[in-house]
């Protein structure tokens, strides 16, 4: 298990070059100085709630918010609408999945997983402020909206302009503000001054992900955007419905064309407001040879049908289904969600994060990443006995491996261990070898 990550940073290197490596250390680690106000049972003990000498000291612990200044903020125009709600489920769907820093053998396949920085970041937490899933969900939100996301490394055992050969030990999610031919420039958090901060960096240590679903969500007259439109204007034709005007016209019973009869027409304009403002009910009088026609009746038009098409398609590109979303889906429809939507995204990420942050050293002694799901999540507890005792007899798993599956402790026996049919009686008499005839020897002899 890696030190953590105070202690790991002590002698790290730090992308925003303005600090030094000693005030990379948590504040959390200082001892606090107070007087104990009752004696405790140990004398090592110590009580959140004393020693707050300076609580709101701006020179101990920095500038500070009512908000969270590194949360993802998406544009105002996907918040709006129900796209927000489709970003967040898949960004949830793919945190959800365990990425590591693994090992493989000569024909490609798992063998092991490393103990390194860049897999405890990817597993455990990524930074300061998130965890290795929060880290992910920051980054699928962030590469939904803006189409293209960059992963810095923040902290780092040694300077990545110098040398490949450093490990990773906390990164962020930055936006890519400029592309450059070998460059680009990234906003990224600064959890040392709790602002964001502009940075300009190589590319080859900048993981660029760009979103495999961009035809379909960010292109200008993609799907997504079409759909956002529609739903930006039946938001605007709701709030204009719903704004508490009459839109009423009146009809006077003489000609306006005069100075003075249009000064006699506002007056009469005027005096019907102040009567619907004034009275209770918004009841108001006319003259019998005025007419008023009112002009906010809804006005049939097809913009429903269009937005519920449109969802339609963007549901049948992306792989969706509503009963993804309300839970009800069964295990085929999770299985074509994932396998259409989860899974490309997933390979986007590891893919450019290997390219990044694996050398070719690394990946010629088999160094990978790969991303592990449960592939027991969805099955329900009426076939698990059946694909297990499949498993177990086919001796695909043991026995052991089972229990961790389903939440029990493994069990000590030797045998749990074992790769073997347990139906089948283990024979204990080792089969004697068998000596070859000689040929020369006749039957009868």
């Amino acid at each position: 298990m890696p030190e953590p990550l105070s202690k790991r940073l002590r002698s790290a290197w730090d992308v925003f070059r303005n600090y030094s490596p000693e005030e990379t250390i948590s504040h959390s680690e200082k001892k606090p100085s107070y007087v104990p106000l009752r004696k405790v049972g140990l004398t090592h003990g110590w009580n959140a709630f004393q020693g707050r000498e300076r609580p709101n000291s701006y020179y101990e612990f920095g500038p500070n918010t009512s908000f969270r200044p590194d949360r993802v903020t998406i544009r105002s125009t996907n918040e709006r609408s129900i796209i927000m709600a489709v970003y967040n489920r898949i960004a949830m769907d793919v945190s959800a999945v365990m990425i590591q820093h693994v090992r493989l053998d000569q024909n490609g396949r798992f063998e092991e997983v490393i103990n390194s920085g860049l897999n405890y970041a990817l597993t455990v937490e990524a930074n300061i402020d998130q965890t290795a899933s929060a880290f992910i969900h920051d980054l699928v939100l962030s590469m939904f909206d803006e189409g293209c996301v960059g992963v810095v490394p923040i902290d780092t055992t040694i300077n990545p302009k110098i040398s490949g050969s450093y490990d990773i030990q906390t990164m962020r999610t930055g936006k890519i503000l400029d592309w450059y031919p070998e460059h680009v420039r990234v906003r990224v958090y600064n959890d040392r001054t709790g602002s964001k901060e502009d940075l300009t960096l190589p590319k080859k240590m900048v993981g660029i992900i760009e979103n495999p679903l961009y035809a379909v969500m960010n292109e200008p007259n993609s799907t997504l955007k079409r759909l956002i439109r529609k739903l930006n204007i039946l938001d605007a034709i709701d709030e204009q419905s719903g704004s508490g005007k009459l839109d009423l016209i009146i009809q006077l019973p003489y000609v306006i064309k005069t100075p003075a009869r249009k000064a006699q027409a506002e007056i009469r304009r005027k005096d019907i407001e102040d009567q619907l403002s004034g009275s209770k009910y918004g009841i108001a009088y006319t003259d019998g040879t005025e007419k008023v026609t009112q002009l906010n009746r809804p006005a049939e038009n097809n913009l429903m049908n269009q937005i519920e098409y449109l969802t339609s398609m963007l549901y049948s590109q992306l792989g969706l289904t509503e009963d993804v979303f309300n839970g009800k889906a069964d295990e085929a429809t999770m299985l074509n969600y994932n396998s259409r939507t989860v899974y490309p995204i997933l390979k986007a990420i590891i893919d450019e994060l290997k390219r990044k942050f694996l050398t070719k050293t690394a990946r010629s002694q088999n160094q990978s990443l790969m991303f592990f799901k449960d592939a027991f999540s969805l099955v329900p507890a009426t076939e698990l006995a059946n694909i297990v005792d499949k498993f177990t007899r086919n001796e695909i798993l043991s026995s052991n491996e089972i229990r961790a599956i389903i939440g029990y402790k493994p069990s000590l026996d030797p045998k749990a261990d074992e790769l073997r049919n347990k139906n089948l009686n283990e024979s204990k008499e080792v089969p004697s070898e068998v000596e070859p005839l000689d040929p020369n020897e006749s039957k009868g002899e």
